[in-house]
């Protein structure tokens, strides 16, 4: 979890205007990724994205209309954030086949690479900028995809090639670009077993929060409840990006943790009223990305979570706008 600073942010046709008929929900059935069947030999399910908006027009919240289409995020929006020497290497195959973990990647012709696995990665991360802007506007906003946390400017892995996370601003990735910036505020919960194995961008997290494995559900929420509220004290944001990854989940081959679903329901519930819930003493914009999960059932977990921030009134068509200085 970030939270941010106000700063200035450069023009970009991923902040074109919305309507306010739309939700300030972000999606698009291009996010989605298949190729002869190779997303297959990755734990990530590269289809996720597309079966939440499913399952959130079945239950009759949303239809086509409603949810804000992104703009892929061009190369002259990816070097705000990434050197020219990071995105060059990203026309080797090779080097993609690395960053996804899909070593057959690499025998690929890098053309059918870029169109079928690095342009909806590029189009989730124009997703997520725009998904930041909503929130400064609207209270909150949500990217159905995104949440590319392993990234950082320099280099990618764990199936993030771009550092979406960072670039909306301005994982072990973005904890890397935000190295000694007082304007930025890491909070981040973790199997301290497993995540991160890289000390120099563990340095940037303001709050660790290090869980045991097979950590439950009321050890998990009691932790995240009193580390917010504390990080919430110690640093005034204008905005919150929530990375709300679903690893955590019970069963998960690498997150090696037991959270139930209906413990990330409550998870999501708890970040969502400490940053804007009713009684509050400020309504703090929070921008959510879907992030990782290694199992098929994270897709449910995730829309039921969305329907529940309805339910509860967190979220809803019609917020309020948002004054804040950008």
């Amino acid at each position: 979890m970030i939270m941010a600073a106000a700063d200035d942010r450069k023009s970009t046709r991923l902040h074109e205007d919305i309507p306010q008929s739309k939700w300030p929900i972000v999606y698009s059935s291009d996010y989605n990724i298949g190729f002869l069947g190779l997303e297959k030999l990755h734990p990530f399910d590269s289809g996720k994205w597309g079966k939440v908006f499913r399952y959130l027009k079945e239950s009759g919240l949303l239809k086509d209309d409603d949810v804000v289409t992104p703009v892929e995020a061009t190369e002259e929006d990816l070097l705000m954030v990434h050197s020219s020497g990071y995105l060059n290497s990203l026309k080797w195959s090779m080097v993609v086949a690395g960053i996804t973990e899909v070593p057959p990647v690499a025998l690929l012709p890098n053309f059918i690479v870029q169109r079928k696995l690095l342009k909806p990665l590029r189009l989730q991360t124009g997703g997520t900028v725009m998904a930041g802007k909503l929130a400064t506007e609207r209270g909150w906003a949500l990217n159905i995809g995104g949440g590319f946390h392993h990234c950082s400017a320099e280099r990618g892995g764990g199936f993030c090639a771009y550092a979406d996370i960072t670039l909306s601003i301005k994982g072990n990735g973005h904890e890397r670009d935000f190295i000694n910036d007082s304007r930025v505020y890491i909070m981040d919960v973790y199997n301290r077993y497993i995540y991160p194995h890289d000390s120099y961008a563990k340095g940037a997290i303001r709050r660790k929060v290090e869980l045991q494995a097979y950590t439950e559900d009321d050890r998990y929420l009691s932790l995240v409840r009193k580390n917010l509220e504390k990080a919430l004290e110690e640093f005034n944001p204008d905005i919150i990006v929530y990375n709300a990854g679903t690893d955590v989940l019970e069963g998960d081959p690498l997150g090696a943790l037991s959270i139930s679903p209906e413990g990330i329901v409550q998870r999501d519930q708890l970040v969502f009223e400490l940053a804007r819930g009713k009684g509050r003493p400020r309504q703090i914009p929070i921008l959510m990305v879907t992030s990782g999960g290694y199992q098929k059932r994270t897709a449910q977990i995730i829309a039921d979570s969305i329907k529940n921030l309805i339910a509860k009134g967190l979220i809803s068509h019609q917020a309020a706008a948002v004054e804040t200085e950008i």
